[in-house]
């Protein structure tokens, strides 16, 4: 029987976050909470920081090459979470998400075709499309009370203008949505229907609550597998980002060909020790559990805080991750609040608009940080709309 005490995980206070030299930390003046990137406000695993210190000590940081371990601590991760059994011969590492996104891309469009997205959602959706010189094909989510799912007529309405892919965000940055097992198997045979191929962006799906379920893209069917790839990394669930490493998964040799067809740098391009550290990241369960355990805290603690000071804004709490969703309608704010909030206020968030062009009247916060900066930043805006 295991008798050690359970880990706890915490925001860092703002002293020591105010050191911090990653964007986030540099991006506003020192008055400014700033609650927009998706990273956490808390000390990586111990495990991934000793390996990091221990090969930076014996000066290993080289170029990457074959990083085998990689594939196979993903392996069991994603087997012993979710049941799905990957070939680690089907596991390719490029730089970040972005760059697997549209690498792989590559392959299948070519300038002036279209992609499809459904807003709201992650804003580098629509970057992407623009590198690849690609038309954004919009299919938005419906939406009933902050609860979004997939609007399967826009988006057959799309493939029917042409669309070669779909990028799907899943689960679905801002809304905070996981999709269930029957709408990703309806999704993936209307796209085997109309010959589109379906990009699954998994990157937040380690951080899917207890009381949701997520399903992996390509553990749905033997469709989805024909139609798809999944391209994930262990920069938001352990908080690795800047470490730069990604990989891209796939389950069909006709993907498997496509994969190895890319420019080798795009394996190269990538950190030696962000390879490293994803792959010891993915052995870090206690690490992720105790981490969970504090984001639900959070979200729950962002609900209490908004429906005891803001009334008026509306929040659901989201079914993972650590961003929540805020409509600011009803606070009169005007055209934009998020830049409102910033210049009166001092906190900034992610504006709406650019997640959708429907939702100027939303914002993106990110509760990953200490209790003590979320009630700060809910006061600071409490504060302003009671003076506005």
């Amino acid at each position: 029987m295991d008798t050690r005490p359970m880990l706890q995980i915490d925001g860092l206070p703002l002293s020591e976050l105010r050191t911090h030299r990653s964007e986030k930390w540099r991006m506003v003046p020192a008055d400014v909470l700033p609650l927009p990137v998706a990273e956490m406000d808390f000390e990586i695993a111990e495990p991934i920081r000793d390996l990091l210190i221990d090969r930076i000590q014996h000066s290993d940081v080289g170029y990457l090459g074959a990083i085998p371990e990689l594939a196979i601590t993903l392996m069991e991760f994603t087997d012993s979470r979710w049941g799905w059994k990957i070939d680690p011969d089907q596991v390719f590492i490029a730089t970040d998400v972005g760059v697997a996104m549209v690498e792989m891309a590559r392959t299948v469009v070519q300038p002036g075709e279209k992609i499809v997205v459904n807003s709201p959602v992650y804003h580098n959706f629509y970057n992407w499309a623009q590198e690849l010189k690609c038309e954004v094909l919009d299919a938005p989510l419906l939406e009933t009370d902050l609860h979004y799912s997939l609007d399967f007529a826009a988006i057959e309405k799309s493939y029917q203008q042409g669309a070669k892919l779909h990028f799907l965000c899943n689960p679905q940055n801002p809304v905070g949505t996981v999709f269930s097992h029957e709408d990703l198997s309806q999704l993936a045979e209307l796209a085997h229907q109309y010959n589109v191929a379906i990009f699954s962006d998994e990157v937040h799906a380690p951080l899917v609550y207890s009381d949701s379920e997520f399903v992996p893209f390509l553990a749905v069917s033997e469709t989805a597998r024909k139609v798809g790839i999944c391209v994930t990394a262990a920069s938001k669930s352990w908080n690795l980002a800047g470490l730069k490493c990604a990989t891209i998964i796939t389950a069909d040799e006709f993907w498997k060909e496509k994969a190895l067809s890319m420019p080798p740098a795009v394996h190269y391009r990538a950190s030696l020790l962000g390879a490293l550290a994803a792959a010891k990241a993915y052995e870090c369960i206690e690490w992720l559990d105790a981490v969970m355990r504090t984001l639900d805290r959070n979200r729950k603690f962002l609900q209490d805080q908004l429906a005891a000071k803001l009334p008026q804004v509306r929040y659901r709490i989201p079914d993972f991750g650590y961003l929540a969703w805020l409509d600011f309608t009803d606070a009169q704010l005007g055209a934009d609040p998020t830049s409102v909030i910033l210049e009166r206020a001092k906190v900034s968030l992610n504006p709406g608009h650019s997640f959708s062009p429907h939702s100027h009247q939303f914002s993106r916060l990110n509760f990953a940080t200490s209790l003590e900066i979320i009630e700060a930043a809910v006061d600071r805006i409490a504060e302003l709309i009671k003076t506005s």
